[in-house]
């Protein structure tokens, strides 16, 4: 069979080149077509203001499955996995149109490199074209990479759990925010977790706003018992996860309007509080269904109206003592960090009974 010719899809005011159009990303399931490539590109351009919304001004890594998305498929994390499937971009890519503009960025190691900082909608829809489904902004713009405008409460089911106690922390999360004087803005992750963003004043550094994550997790575990701080896997139970350290530098998540490498082509896709209350598949959002969704008008049009104060969480994070939580294994050893010991390896006799490290330093 002969290869299609690529074609053009409008994008604003560009038309972009889209190469292998008919190539198959997802295949069909009961419930869904198959989606071409032609297909997220053009998906991409339809969801524009939200999608633009997410990522405008913000570096941006780009996660690519050239090969589109089949079962068993796997996602390269590190440089061991040379035999992956998709893999993370996090510098530009070769062949960028020269529309496309970057941010200069740190990684936690010192090294820098310069990542797609996306202006206007041509560049998603062109990174659809190299293979990209779903998109990982920063918590931060191009004007101050260093300072977040973003704080990320990541709600992550465990083993034995569902996207339902997802939607239920959520709930409480809510109204924790609430009572601190801050707006939350909740997403589904595109698989069975719960994403809430909430915008804030870009004044603190990464560290502050992850010790803002943290204590605004131990509160909500306080609250409610199915709700877990441990970051270690053998110690959450079935209970949903505050992944606090996605508030960390290079820590990103699936942005607004992202597709996801799972059977159906799912879309993480923004919503009221009043709305995700009375969802329960979340695979109902998808490819095919959110572009009418965003024809109604965006759940997150007012996001950026008000930028949040966060001292109101660094408090919490004061009063519940300032202890330092265990960082990425990839990070190098911060300040105050307790040792990056396994609790099933711990040695008894370092540690007090508040599970405060008392060995040699």
């Amino acid at each position: 069979m002969a290869k299609a010719a690529a074609v053009e899809v409008q994008a604003g005011d560009r038309s972009v080149r889209v190469s292998s159009p008919d190539r198959v990303i997802y295949e069909a399931t009961d419930r869904t077509p198959e989606v071409t490539k032609l297909m997220v590109a053009e998906y991409f351009a339809s969801v524009g203001d939200g999608l633009m919304r997410a990522l405008r001004e913000r570096p941006t890594a780009l996660e690519r499955w050239t090969s589109g998305v089949r079962p068993g498929m796997k996602l390269a994390t590190g440089p061991q996995d040379k035999d992956a499937d998709a893999f993370y971009q996090k510098r530009v890519p070769k062949g960028a149109p020269d529309y496309l503009e970057t941010a200069t960025i740190t990684f936690p190691s010192g090294r820098t490199a310069d990542e797609i900082c996306p202006t206007e909608i041509a560049v998603p829809v062109w990174c659809a074209h190299m293979g990209t489904l779903t998109f990982h902004p920063w918590p931060v713009r191009r004007a101050d990479v260093d300072r977040p405008d973003e704080l990320r409460i990541d709600l992550d089911p465990q083993p034995g759990t569902t996207f339902g106690d997802a939607v239920r922390v959520a709930g409480v999360a809510r109204e924790l925010l609430e009572e601190k004087g801050l707006r939350g803005y909740p997403k589904t992750s595109g698989n069975r977790g719960v994403h809430i963003y909430v915008r804030i004043e870009p004044r603190w550094e990464f560290t502050d706003v992850r010790h803002a994550a943290i204590g605004f997790g131990r509160e909500l575990a306080a609250r409610d018992e199915g709700v877990t701080m441990n970051w270690w896997k053998e110690e959450r139970g079935e209970r949903i996860f505050v992944d606090f350290n996605q508030n960390n530098r290079d820590r990103t998540i699936a942005s607004a309007y992202s597709l996801r490498p799972i059977v159906g082509a799912p879309v993480s896709t923004p919503m009221t509080w009043e709305e995700l209350a009375g969802v329960t598949d979340p695979g109902e959002y998808n490819l095919f269904t959110v572009p009418d969704r965003v024809a109604d008008g965006d759940p997150w049009a007012s996001i950026d109206d008000v930028h949040h104060d966060i001292t109101p969480l660094l408090a919490l994070y004061e009063e519940q003592g300032s202890v330092e939580m265990n960082f990425p294994p990839d990070y190098p050893k911060m300040p105050g960090e307790p040792p990056r010991v396994q609790p099933s390896k711990k040695v008894a006799e370092h540690w007090d009974e508040d599970g405060n490290w008392i060995g040699p330093a």
